[in-house]
């Protein structure tokens, strides 16, 4: 039953869910883990990376990413005609997965009064505003979880039913590295289908989507996974 469609909709929804959960958790107004800071985040995130992969690996691979998705095709571990499909149930379960989070978490959502922290929920921002930096911090950061996560998998690295923790130990560490001016997106799906669920629902007092920034979590992952495709086939 599960299609590879499937397995990238539900992973994907999973991620999203746990990881937009685990930062609303600890932004938003009476949360009980208000105040929880980077590291609750950073293993937060991890948790839901390991999570996303464990429930698709055997259906699709478990790219979660279009940026990961995008680099299994260019070295040939994925038809490039599978691509498009991969890429939407990517996106389409990010969006589900953000609106189950915010329906967990909407009463603290309105009880928040920072707009900033209302978005930061949904997607990410900078911490010191400059396109060009950022998207080279992005673009770091990505090629690190791809050629990661091309090095840690394969049939003759096998850890059985923990398959999945290596890649969560790597998104994890990454977070604790390399997060700090961005937050690290490391995936177009991750930031632009919560960003505009932000912009469609009704949130109280609520500020813009910040559009302006939404092409950087969404070029510098496809730039750096690419790049780490491209070091792997030279590798290989």
């Amino acid at each position: 039953m599960m299609t590879p469609f499937l397995g990238e909709f539900i992973g994907t929804g999973f991620l999203i869910l746990m990881g937009t959960g685990v930062v609303a958790n600890v932004l938003l107004h009476k949360s009980k883990g208000q105040n929880g800071g980077w590291l609750v985040i950073a293993l937060g995130w991890g948790i839901a990376v390991f999570t996303g992969v464990y429930v698709s690996a055997s259906s699709s691979g478990a790219h979660l990413n279009p940026a990961v998705t995008i680099a299994m095709a260019t070295v040939n571990k994925l038809s490039w005609n599978d691509v498009p499909f991969y890429i939407l149930a990517q996106f389409t379960g990010a969006l589900t997965g953000a609106l189950l989070s915010w329906l967990a978490y909407r009463q603290h959502v309105d009880l928040t009064d920072d707009p900033e922290l209302k978005l930061a929920v949904f997607c990410n921002a900078p911490a010191v505003s400059n396109p060009l930096q950022n998207l080279l911090t992005e673009t770091i950061a990505t090629f690190v979880l791809v050629l990661g996560v091309l090095f840690l998998t394969g049939p003759e690295k096998s850890l059985g039913s923990l398959d999945a923790l290596p890649v969560a130990l790597l998104v994890t560490g990454i977070g604790l590295s390399l997060g700090g001016p961005t937050g690290y997106a490391v995936n177009p799906a991750r930031d632009f289908a919560p960003r505009l669920l932000h912009f469609l629902l009704p949130i109280k007092k609520k500020r813009d989507s910040n559009w302006a920034y939404s092409w950087i979590p969404v070029v510098g992952p496809i730039i750096g996974g690419f790049m780490a495709a491209v070091i792997w086939k030279i590798l290989h």
